[in-house]
């Protein structure tokens, strides 16, 4: 059996980049059963309402889904079952005295495979407020309709010569 390599991706919490402003990520292992990595490797997950926590000087990973396997028996997982995530003192340490100041929380980014082994992107999030959401759309949109114009203008100026 040949040895994966590179990065395959599972699930990615989008809607984490607009809800909060992302300050730092983190790479992190994460500890699963057999029957979670079967259902991982079906690329089946969703991270939407994932929250990780410290808790007694270790990492753990709430509410993120990954369904139960569809060939498992009585060996089988729980859909929502908190995860320990496999992370260096140092980085939890921090993690935790930066997810305790106000308005602060750890969120997962995405879920994927690197070199055969799951990983999890985290990051130290700061929620936006609603009108920092808007202000986001607005300029991406902005920023939509220039590369349009300016793309529109182009091909005219490609047609006249």
């Amino acid at each position: 059996m040949a040895k994966e390599k590179g990065r395959k991706l599972i699930a990615q919490n989008k809607k984490a980049r607009h809800d909060y402003t992302i300050l730092d990520t983190y790479e992190c292992g994460i500890v699963l059963t057999g029957t979670e990595v079967k259902s991982l490797r079906q690329g089946r997950a969703s991270l939407v309402d994932g929250y990780v926590s410290v808790e007694g000087r270790e990492a753990w990973m709430y509410n993120v889904h990954v369904p139960e396997y569809s060939q498992g028996t009585w060996t089988n997982h729980s859909a929502r079952r908190k995860r320990k995530l496999l992370m260096h003192r140092e980085e939890i340490d921090k993690l935790e005295s930066k997810a305790q100041e106000s308005g602060h929380t750890v969120v997962p980014l995405s879920l994927y495979f690197k070199d055969g082994r799951a990983k999890v992107e985290i990051a130290l999030a700061k929620g936006k407020k609603e009108y920092d959401k808007r202000q986001a759309l607005r300029e991406k949109q902005d920023t939509r309709e220039t590369n349009r114009a300016v793309a529109a203008a182009r091909r005219r100026q490609r047609g006249e010569r």
